[in-house]
């Protein structure tokens, strides 16, 4: 049975991954092209959340290739392919002077194997604080806010949230070690995050018998293998307060191609542990961001 599930996943990431490919091989990829000031690679990409990161942790980078007095925009695409449920994410960001950084996201939540599905806007604001991510010995240092909330209460107020709405608040810190591995690039990031959300929220915020704020640690490492490809891992500490099922932590290895300061796409393999009782979530991720 669980093989039939992992099948089912893998194929619904083959159909998204061949969907995603083919316009790029009819149309031809373009070479790396650079005119913008900014290195390509350091805007991230687009996490889950609509803000500049990984795939599920947000770094402390500020979307796109917006230098001193410019302005950047953003477009993603993100599917999340685990055994029993979908994950689907659009977004998009606009970014100033690569100090502030604005992120919307609209994400929806297929239950596959229960039927039915959850859906959570979400709007980001990062803005960077201090230190630079190349060439200073300080890291670059940003705070951000995350304001979310679910379309349809009632499933998570039945399983025991208490709000239908909440902010989280992190600060991270990311940093480019240059010549670490090998003669490459080892980009590293930590994330703190105060939050009450279930399930990132997509399960509501609080619950009937706490409504206190959490700390959580996130992390980042990422090796690049050339100028533009990176091979990396995630880890997101999640709070664990509905009484009706646990929450996992969530983890991925991830290889992100930044084609060009246009485009680039992250393709992941997730292991989400355990969602709505459901346990063993591990499936494949995929997202295509597209940079002005």
């Amino acid at each position: 049975m669980n093989t039939m599930k992992l099948s089912l996943s893998t194929r619904r990431y083959a159909r998204a991954l061949l969907c995603l490919f083919c316009p790029l091989w009819l149309g031809g990829i373009a070479p790396v092209v650079a005119e913008s000031s900014r290195v390509i690679a350091t805007g991230g990409a687009s996490m889950i959340e609509g803000s500049a990161g990984g795939g599920i942790v947000p770094w402390a980078v500020i979307n796109g290739y917006g230098s001193s007095d410019e302005w950047s925009a953003t477009a993603m695409a993100t599917g999340v392919y685990v055994d029993d449920f979908t994950l689907k994410v659009m977004g998009t960001s606009l970014s100033y002077d690569n100090l502030f950084e604005l992120s919307l996201a609209r994400q929806t939540f297929d239950l596959d194997t229960l039927g039915g599905e959850l859906g959570q806007d979400i709007v980001g604001f990062k803005y960077k604080l201090a230190g630079e991510l190349l060439y200073t010995a300080m890291p670059q240092i940003t705070l951000g806010a995350q304001y979310k909330k679910v379309d349809d209460f009632s499933l998570p107020q039945a399983v025991g949230a208490r709000d239908d709405w909440g902010v989280d608040i992190y600060v991270a810190a990311s940093k480019v070690f240059f010549d670490t591995v090998a003669g490459r690039n080892l980009l590293l990031n930590a994330t703190v995050r105060v939050t009450k959300a279930n399930q990132t929220g997509l399960l509501g915020f609080g619950t009937e018998a706490s409504n206190d704020y959490h700390f959580v640690l996130e992390a980042s490492a990422a090796l690049l293998l050339t100028d533009n490809l990176a091979l990396g891992i995630e880890y997101r500490q999640k709070p664990n307060e509905l009484g009706f099922a646990r929450e996992d932590d969530w983890q991925d290895i991830f290889l992100a191609w930044f084609i060009n300061k246009h485009l680039s796409v992250v393709t992941a393999y997730a292991d989400l542990g355990s969602i709505a009782g459901f346990e063993h979530q591990q499936g494949w991720y995929l997202s295509l961001e597209g940079a002005l």
